[in-house]
């Protein structure tokens, strides 16, 4: 048997590729690393051998570990030059004869995919217009695009999608409620208009239920969103929680009456919404992005057309019962389902035919 036959039927040796911001499980905000974190175990847990390239000097996972640089580079967040350095350091390390895959989890990395032998997958984790949509309309061809929602994949129905894969997280340790209703509302998002702070402060005042806000506020737009248009808002009934950690974040969630996302872009997942409902928790979302394909409605949460809606629905979500709500996430976004969507993309790609790809021609400096 030879080599290509061998990968397509047995383990896989995947090289899995995160940005170089945060830690892999997350301590706090991180909605990509806590994805990968559960698919790099799912994977392990399969038989595959993961090699998991970030930054920091460690991780929680059940991958062999290789850190591009020793510190966490977060607080250069928004510059190219951190992100470009580690892919160009990645990208020494991928051997033809060390992996059969490379899985890319980077906004620029599968730009540099066509300048090796080895098989590219990249999960798409932001919206493909736009900017990022220009970015991925120059991927070459052999790059396996990977959608996280059928709702993203629509977007841009024209890239070179090689699958959906629904994102998914381990469960298993989470805190669980053990009643419905009881609690304030949570919104627990980045303070971002995209995310609509506001938006929920009126809904909960319309409806006579007191919020918490749960925001990451680090970044200058979000900074300046937060002291421009949600500050002015607050009272006595809204509690603000800022940066939480991972751990407060899901004693958040636990606590509350439901979450409320009341989103004004097309979010091409919402990651908090599955652990929400994996707490116990149920969900109240205007309908926009994945939402229809993550919530079932009137048994994990209440799906809004429009803004006015949700006040009613955030005082009828204290009935929805929190075993619907653990029962759906097991069902649909376990991270072993998610590794089993994975393994079948990388299996297509592995069995393409794959060329070196040609030198670049150097003309000598004068």
């Amino acid at each position: 048997m030879n080599h290509s036959s061998a990968v397509r039927e047995g383990p896989l040796r995947i090289a899995m590729v995160v940005p170089p911001w945060y830690p892999v499980p997350p301590s706090g905000y991180g909605g990509l690393e806590q994805v990968v974190a559960g698919l790099v175990d799912g994977l392990v847990d399969r038989g595959h051998s993961v090699t998991l390239f970030g930054a920091g000097p460690g991780h929680g996972t059940g991958a062999t570990y290789v850190p591009t640089v020793g510190e966490l580079q977060h607080e250069r967040l928004g510059e190219s030059l951190p992100e470009l350095a580690h892919l160009a350091r990645v990208h020494r390390e991928l051997d033809p004869a060390r992996f059969d895959v490379v899985h890319d989890h980077t906004t620029i990395g599968p730009l540099l995919a066509d300048r090796r032998t080895l098989p590219t997958v990249a999960t798409v984790h932001g919206n493909p217009v736009g900017e990022y949509g220009d970015v991925l309309s120059q991927v070459h061809p052999s790059v396996g695009l990977v959608a996280i929602s059928h709702a993203q994949r629509r977007l841009n129905p024209g890239l070179g999608w090689a699958g959906t894969v629904h994102n998914a997280l381990e469960t298993a340790d989470f805190p669980r409620k053990r009643a419905p209703g009881g609690g304030a509302v949570l919104w627990l998002a980045r303070f971002s208009p995209d995310k609509g702070p506001e938006v929920a402060v009126a809904a909960c005042r319309a409806a006579g239920l007191p919020l918490v806000l749960a925001g990451k506020c680090n970044e200058p737009g979000e900074r300046r969103h937060f002291a421009e248009v949600v500050e002015p808002l607050l009272g006595p009934d809204v509690r603000v929680v800022v940066n939480a950690d991972r751990d407060t974040c899901l004693r958040l969630l636990v606590d509350a009456r439901c979450l409320i996302m009341p989103i004004q872009w097309d979010e091409p997942f919402g990651m908090v919404m599955v652990e929400a409902m994996a707490t116990g928790t149920p969900v109240v979302a205007l309908n926009r992005g994945a939402v229809p394909e993550l919530l079932r409605p009137g048994v994990t949460g209440l799906v809004c057309e429009r803004s006015e809606e949700l006040p009613a629905a955030l005082r009828e979500a204290g009935r929805l019962r929190p075993e619907d709500c653990v029962a759906h996430v097991a069902e649909h976004f376990s991270t072993a389902g998610m590794a089993r969507g994975y393994e079948a993309v990388y299996r297509r790609l592995v069995a393409r035919p794959h060329t070196v790809p040609a030198e670049p021609v150097r003309t000598p400096v004068p």
